[in-house]
């Protein structure tokens, strides 16, 4: 069994409400859930891939710009 240690922070108070709406709606701790998200995030980090937001803000601005990045461009 790994060893755990307990620790504080602050959250978004929305991100916490999400966060107990899993665990109830999983029927799960929601430690458990919190411990799936640290994990989902190291290993998206690890594998380089960007983070969902900055995707998107990515993608609004080549949509925004295409015309000026094309003059650009050339």
């Amino acid at each position: 069994m790994p060893q755990r240690q307990k620790f504080a922070t602050q959250v978004d108070v929305t991100l916490l409400t999400e966060i107990r709406r899993i665990a109830q709606e999983e029927g799960r701790q929601i430690q458990a859930v919190v411990e799936e998200a640290f994990e989902a995030l190291i290993e998206q980090r690890r594998r380089g891939q960007p983070r969902p937001r900055i995707m998107a803000h990515y993608q609004g601005s080549h949509e925004r710009f295409a015309s000026l990045y094309e003059r650009l461009a050339q």
